[in-house]
This record gives C-alpha cells, sequence and structure tokens, in this order.
C-alpha cells in the first residue's frame, strides 16, 4: 500500500528555499540544502499550484520552464503537510517547518478562541502575531542588510497570511493581476535596490484555474503558458547578475464528484466531533480525548483504504509537521484523515467547497511535489 510522503524538513522542502537564498547571497548563519549559485541579487517566483507532476506532464506548453528543469541547480522539494497554500507559505516565508510556526492548514482550530480559523480569510480582530509570532526570514534578512520586496496582489497588503509569513519586506501592491508589464517592472526595480536583494513575486492564477475547471483542462493548461510566458518575459527583463528561482507550493489533483464522501450523508460519521476543519483532501477532526478512539475507528471503518486515518499523536511521530512545538500541538485534528488516489471528503458545512474540481493538501506525491527551477 502507498505510504505518505513525510517531508525531509531540513533537506528539500520549501522551508529549505530561503535559507538557501540567504546562504547564496553571502549572509551569515544561513545553510544552502538545495546547492544554488552563488548571487547577490535573486527573484523568487512563487507559482501557486505549481506541482512538480503537474508540470512535467504539461512540459510542451511550457518551454521556458521546462529549458530552467534541465539546469543543473535546478530540482525537486517538498511542501510541508499539509500541502495546502498557507501552511506552504509560512514555511516559505518563515523557514520553518509546521510545527514550529503553527499554521497547520486551510483551515484549522483557532489557537486564541477554540472555533473555526481560515487561513486565508482570516478573523475578524484577530492579529497574525497571536497566530505566528517566530521571525519570519525576512524580517531577519532585514536586519542582515538586505533588501526585500513583495509583489503581490493588493488586496493581501496586511492581511493575517501575509503577516504571518511574509513580514519584513516591502510589500508591493499590485491592483492589476493580469498586467504583467508592470509586475515585471516592479519585481526589476526591487531586484536593483540595495546592496543584496531578495524580491519575492506571487502568481495565483493557475491554483484558481485548477481548483474550478481542473488541472487536466485545457483552462489550466492555457493558464500554465501565460505563466511560462511571464516567466520568460521577466528572466529576459532581469540583468545578468539577477538569478530567478521559480517554485510552487503544492500541485493537485481532479477530484469528481463521484469519489466525495459527504459527512453529513454517512450516519453517525460527524458523532462525538466538536469542530470540522481542513480541506476535503486532508480533514481535521477535533474531539473530546474521551472520544478520541471511537473517532478514529470510526472513520477507519468507514474509509478503509481510501486514505490514511491518523491520530495527532501519530502524524507528529511520525514527522508529518516536523519537529512539534507543545504549545502548537493542539491547533492539528484530534484525528486526521488525508485522502488517498483522487477521494476527497466533503462537508455540508463549507458549501462553496463544492464547487471545487481541483484539490490538494494530501501527502500523495502529486500533490507534495514542486519544482525549483533557476535560471
Amino acid at each position: 500500500m502507498e505510504a505518505p510522503l513525510v517531508p525531509a524538513y531540513g533537506e528539500s522542502t520549501l522551508a529549505d528555499v530561503v535559507p538557501a537564498l540567504a546562504a547564496s547571497l553571502g549572509i551569515d548563519g544561513w545553510s544552502d540544502a538545495l546547492g544554488l549559485p552563488a548571487s547577490d541579487r535573486w527573484v523568487l517566483l512563487l507559482v501557486d499550484g505549481l506541482g512538480a507532476h503537474n508540470l512535467a506532464a504539461a512540459l510542451e506548453e511550457a518551454p521556458f520552464l521546462a529549458s530552467l528543469l534541465a539546469q543543473d541547480a535546478s530540482t525537486t522539494v517538498t511542501s510541508g503537510a499539509p500541502s495546502t497554500t498557507a501552511t506552504s507559505i509560512t514555511s516559505l516565508g518563515t523557514a520553518l517547518p509546521p510545527g514550529q510556526h503553527g499554521i497547520a492548514g486551510y483551515a484549522f482550530r483557532n489557537p486564541v478562541d477554540g472555533g473555526y480559523l481560515n487561513a486565508l480569510t482570516w478573523a475578524d480582530g484577530l492579529s497574525a502575531l497571536d497566530v505566528q509570532p517566530r521571525l519570519t526570514s525576512f524580517e531577519r534578512l532585514s536586519r542582515q542588510g538586505v533588501t526585500l520586496t513583495s509583489v503581490s496582489p493588493a488586496r493581501f497588503a496586511g492581511t493575517g497570511l501575509t503577516e504571518c509569513a511574509l513580514r519584513g519586506a516591502r510589500f508591493h501592491p499590485v491592483p492589476d493581476e493580469d498586467d504583467h508589464p508592470a509586475r515585471i517592472q516592479w519585481t526589476v526595480d526591487g531586484a536593483a535596490s540595495g546592496d543584496s536583494s531578495l524580491v519575492y513575486l506571487y502568481e495565483r492564477s493557475l491554483d484558481h484555474t485548477g481548483h474550478g475547471m481542473g488541472w487536466q483542462t485545457e483552462h489550466w493548461r492555457a493558464a500554465l503558458r501565460r505563466i511560462d510566458a511571464l516567466a520568460r518575459d521577466l528572466r529576459e527583463a532581469l540583468p545578468d547578475d539577477v538569478r530567478l528561482l521559480v517554485t510552487g507550493d503544492h500541485g493537485m489533483i481532479d477530484s469528481p464528484p463521484e469519489r466525495w464522501v459527504v459527512v453529513e450523508d454517512v450516519p453517525h460519521l460527524a458523532d462525538d466531533l466538536t469542530l470540522l476543519a481542513g480541506e476535503g483532501r486532508f480533514r481535521q477532526l477535533y474531539c473530546e480525548p474521551r472520544d478520541l478512539d471511537a473517532v478514529a475507528a470510526r472513520w477507519r471503518a468507514v474509509m478503509g483504504d481510501r486514505a490514511w486515518v491518523v491520530t495527532r499523536e501519530e502524524a507528529v511521530e511520525s514527522g508529518w509537521f516536523g519537529p512539534v512545538d507543545r504549545r502548537l500541538a493542539h491547533r492539528w485534528g484530534d484525528v486526521m484523515v488525508v485522502c488517498r488516489d483522487d477521494w476527497a471528503v466533503m462537508t455540508r458545512r463549507q458549501p462553496k467547497e463544492f464547487g471545487l474540481v481541483g484539490m490538494h493538501g494530501s501527502l500523495t506525491e502529486f500533490e507534495m511535489r514542486v519544482p525549483v527551477l533557476v535560471g
């Protein structure tokens, strides 16, 4: 039976990318696990939803990215667990595994009031520092003299996730994400700032298209072609002394409705739950300690070989989240249902999820592995 892909924290995960960039910049106290070439200036292009296996299946649509894939410095890494944007971007931005930064997924138990926290939409009145107080990599590098710029959608300015993951970079808002020339120019300007620089450029259209249409569609391939052109034009606009690194935050699978287990449609499946969070591919179940064994047994019986059903203790012992700060452990579900193949666990409590085609979050090769392309 297929086993979950457990991240190799400290060796080949998204949390290891910025330390490698910092070491390339010649900054003391950082280690390079990826073998990046030395440079005083880097641009980090994060393409949301760019999985290594997804890209490999559509290389003809992305000739520029394919050319980077052939470079000696290019490789693959994995996201952390779960393989989802909020966790991945925070690992990237803090250089910490999930067990240390505490962004436990797309949605998890709010550490302040114990309720439901969606890490993308956040919660009114909740400070990012209440959730993720550790210094980000950008804050640390800024103190060490690196000029940091984040070129990201304007609507992300000051949001909870941005502040959790990317504090310390000068935020350059992008009002129109389709205006590629403007984004490229702002990125070039950021790269030219200071004696050494790192620019973070975020691109989300591939993930958005995959969620709505599926990744095995012409819509997704068209989005990939546009992103390939963006990366190519960016590389051409950057001076020769600026290096470019392209990566993703997770891959994606398509999950058809006939492969969905709907919680409310299975008698007693929701019994004893105090909170249901996570997402379709990585459900997090919260319950009272006295009900833990019963909840785990019930879900294992229902899901069978369609999911890995583990307790928090089992996941932590297996290293899914890296070393876990005991003060953060309660954020993860008491039981986690991590889907295999193309299965998903859906809930009518989150009706918008029923509009998804492409999904991610689980610990499969397709969802976990992302490219690191250097040019």
